[in-house]
């Protein structure tokens, strides 16, 4: 895979320079792989169109299948979500940050492509240093989907790239290897009643319980 483009970051400390160099290249439409907590992720500026569009094509990734997004600070959900139920706000503070992505309704400012006109956003509040620290960059969400081609695996090192995916990034970050295992439990959290829709790393027996306040 080609060298220029990549860059090693500490996965705990991450570089401020290099942070800043990469809010950059998110701010200017770019698109770039960066660590999550189980593997490494495709970020864009979620507020850039074009920038997601190409997300979709470097993916070949269906535009009816809605992306999530990462934040660093659960004060960003104001703006990003219609409304915040109770039970969303015990599982969230049971279990972020990482592990579970909340499914909420979108507000109005959430467009369309994140969604693929379902109206809803899925969200989580970025559970790796260096994914927390992009989205501050740019003091807003950053696209959180998989550095992949849909419907292959995700990758937990960048050596594991496809160079199909490598090759069309604009900045590579590689922290080094990632835990991998189980993905993030995507909990729809846009009614009262909270529904679990796919069972990662937290048990949906555990959602629930948090949900009820146990």
């Amino acid at each position: 895979m080609p060298s220029p483009n990549v860059h090693k970051i500490s996965p705990d400390y991450p570089d401020p320079d290099l942070i800043r160099a990469a809010g950059e290249v998110l701010n200017q439409g770019g698109v770039i792989a960066f660590p999550t907590r189980c593997l490494y992720g495709m970020g864009a500026d979620a507020f850039k169109p074009e920038a997601v569009e190409r997300i979709f094509r470097i993916k070949r990734r269906s535009s009816q299948n809605p992306i999530l997004i990462l934040i660093d600070d659960p004060a960003r959900l104001r703006n990003l979500t219609a409304r915040i139920t109770a039970s969303a706000g015990l599982i969230a503070d049971r279990f972020w940050p990482g592990k579970v992505t909340l499914v909420f309704e979108a507000s109005n400012l959430i467009p369309d492509y994140l969604t693929a006109g379902t109206g809803k956003i899925g969200i989580r509040l970025a559970g790796h240093p260096v994914a927390a620290a992009l989205a501050g960059a740019i003091r807003g969400p950053i696209t959180g989907t998989s550095a992949n081609v849909s419907g292959q695996p995700g990758c937990h090192r960048i050596n594991d790239l496809p160079p199909a995916v490598a090759h069309r990034l604009d900045l590579i970050l590689d922290a080094g290897p990632l835990e991998g295992g189980r993905g993030s439990t995507v909990v729809d959290v846009s009614g009262d009643d909270p529904r679990v829709l796919r069972e990662g790393v937290v048990l949906e027996k555990e959602i629930l319980a948090a949900a009820g306040g146990i």
